[in-house]
Protein backbone atom coordinates (compact mmCIF):
# COMPACT_ATOMS: atom_id res chain seq x y z
CA UNK A 1 0.00 0.00 0.00
CA UNK A 2 1.61 3.34 -0.94
CA UNK A 3 2.55 5.18 2.31
CA UNK A 4 0.21 7.72 2.02
CA UNK A 5 -2.85 5.11 2.08
CA UNK A 6 -2.13 3.39 5.54
CA UNK A 7 -5.27 2.12 5.92
CA UNK A 8 -8.34 1.57 4.37
CA UNK A 9 -9.99 4.88 5.68
CA UNK A 10 -7.74 6.60 4.05
CA UNK A 11 -8.93 5.24 0.60
CA UNK A 12 -12.09 5.79 1.21
CA UNK A 13 -12.09 9.17 3.00
CA UNK A 14 -10.96 12.94 1.23
CA UNK A 15 -8.96 13.77 4.09
CA UNK A 16 -6.85 12.69 6.40
CA UNK A 17 -8.76 13.81 9.43
CA UNK A 18 -12.02 12.33 7.85
CA UNK A 19 -9.42 8.69 7.84
CA UNK A 20 -9.06 8.98 11.43
CA UNK A 21 -12.21 10.12 12.63
CA UNK A 22 -13.62 7.06 10.39
CA UNK A 23 -10.91 4.54 12.20
CA UNK A 24 -11.99 5.44 15.52
CA UNK A 25 -15.59 5.24 15.06
CA UNK A 26 -15.06 1.89 13.46
CA UNK A 27 -12.83 0.68 16.89
CA UNK A 28 -15.47 2.12 18.99
CA UNK A 29 -18.51 0.70 17.21
CA UNK A 30 -16.83 -3.18 17.14
CA UNK A 31 -16.71 -2.98 20.91
CA UNK A 32 -20.10 -2.20 21.11
CA UNK A 33 -20.87 -4.44 18.45
CA UNK A 34 -19.13 -7.16 20.45
CA UNK A 35 -20.95 -6.25 23.88
CA UNK A 36 -23.90 -6.47 22.50
CA UNK A 37 -23.59 -9.74 20.82
CA UNK A 38 -22.09 -11.16 24.55
CA UNK A 39 -25.54 -9.67 26.10
CA UNK A 40 -27.70 -13.03 24.73
CA UNK A 41 -30.42 -11.20 24.53
CA UNK A 42 -32.41 -10.30 21.89
CA UNK A 43 -31.37 -6.89 19.90
CA UNK A 44 -34.79 -4.65 21.74
CA UNK A 45 -33.38 -5.45 24.71
CA UNK A 46 -29.81 -5.11 23.96
CA UNK A 47 -30.48 -1.77 22.51
CA UNK A 48 -32.68 -0.54 26.03
CA UNK A 49 -29.76 -1.81 28.47
CA UNK A 50 -26.89 0.53 26.20
CA UNK A 51 -29.39 3.55 25.87
CA UNK A 52 -30.52 3.50 22.42
CA UNK A 53 -33.09 2.68 20.42
CA UNK A 54 -33.69 -0.85 18.91
CA UNK A 55 -33.07 0.98 14.75
CA UNK A 56 -30.26 2.82 16.30
CA UNK A 57 -28.27 -0.38 17.72
CA UNK A 58 -29.20 -2.12 14.30
CA UNK A 59 -27.21 0.54 12.68
CA UNK A 60 -24.46 -0.18 14.74
CA UNK A 61 -24.32 -3.88 14.28
CA UNK A 62 -24.21 -3.23 10.83
CA UNK A 63 -21.29 -0.98 10.39
CA UNK A 64 -23.66 2.10 9.18
CA UNK A 65 -20.92 4.60 10.49
CA UNK A 66 -22.27 7.40 8.74
CA UNK A 67 -24.87 7.46 11.10
CA UNK A 68 -22.88 6.97 14.20
CA UNK A 69 -20.79 9.78 16.17
CA UNK A 70 -17.50 9.41 18.27
CA UNK A 71 -19.54 11.15 20.51
CA UNK A 72 -22.60 8.35 21.04
CA UNK A 73 -20.38 5.94 20.73
CA UNK A 74 -18.22 7.20 23.69
CA UNK A 75 -21.43 7.78 25.60
CA UNK A 76 -22.80 3.60 24.66
CA UNK A 77 -19.24 2.68 25.95
CA UNK A 78 -19.84 4.83 29.16
CA UNK A 79 -23.03 3.23 29.45
CA UNK A 80 -21.53 -0.34 29.07
CA UNK A 81 -19.35 0.44 31.70
CA UNK A 82 -16.00 0.31 29.20
CA UNK A 83 -13.37 2.90 29.75
CA UNK A 84 -11.80 4.24 27.16
CA UNK A 85 -8.05 4.81 26.88
CA UNK A 86 -6.58 7.55 24.26
CA UNK A 87 -3.32 6.96 23.06
CA UNK A 88 -1.81 9.58 20.79
CA UNK A 89 1.44 9.67 18.51
CA UNK A 90 3.53 11.74 16.17
CA UNK A 91 2.96 10.64 12.52
CA UNK A 92 5.73 8.12 11.40
CA UNK A 93 7.86 9.59 8.57
CA UNK A 94 9.09 6.83 6.60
Amino acid sequence: MPPELENVWDALENSPEQAENMRLRAELMTQIRDYAHGLDMTQKAAAKRLGLTQPRLNDLVRGRLDRLSLDMLVNVLARAGKHINVSISDEEVA
